[in-house]
């Protein structure tokens, strides 16, 4: 049921369609990799060495697992529990996804905890703005 003064949008869904390649026949991937702020510049070097076409960066701030971490100032132990990270997001062809995902785990591992997550996700058309070009062409 719609709200008043917002429109109703009806979604329909071409079951052919589902789970079909996009125009062109090339699976794309979204990659959104969690990482620590300073191993910002390692990443960007190992991924120049690979195929990727461009990234975004975003400073965001949370935690996982370990939910902070303890730091000593002046003496006192303070626990600090929402930490600095930056996420890196790429857009690629799936036949990339393993070679940039290596590339980004092997830059960015420090051993310890805290050195983020990777994660993967379909992405069902790409378009650039400019050229109104879609599918892998515009990436």
């Amino acid at each position: 049921m719609p709200r008043p003064g917002i429109p109703f949008v009806k979604t329909v869904i071409n079951e052919k369609s589902r789970g079909s390649l996009p125009e062109g026949g090339v699976e794309m991937k979204k990659i959104e990799a969690v990482i620590r702020s300073e191993k910002v510049g390692d990443v960007r070097k190992a991924l120049e060495k690979t195929c990727f076409s461009g990234l975004m960066l975003t400073q965001i701030d949370g935690h996982g697992k370990q939910k902070g971490t303890m730091q000593e100032w002046r003496g006192d132990v303070y626990r600090v529990g929402i930490l600095p990270k930056t996420k890196v997001e790429i857009i690629a062809e799936d036949k990339d996804v393993d070679t940039i995902v290596g590339a980004i785990m092997e830059a960015a591992r420090t051993g310890e905890i805290g050195d983020g997550k990777i994660f993967v996700f379909a992405v069902e058309e790409v378009y650039r703005i400019r050229t109104a070009e879609k599918g892998s062409s515009a990436l």
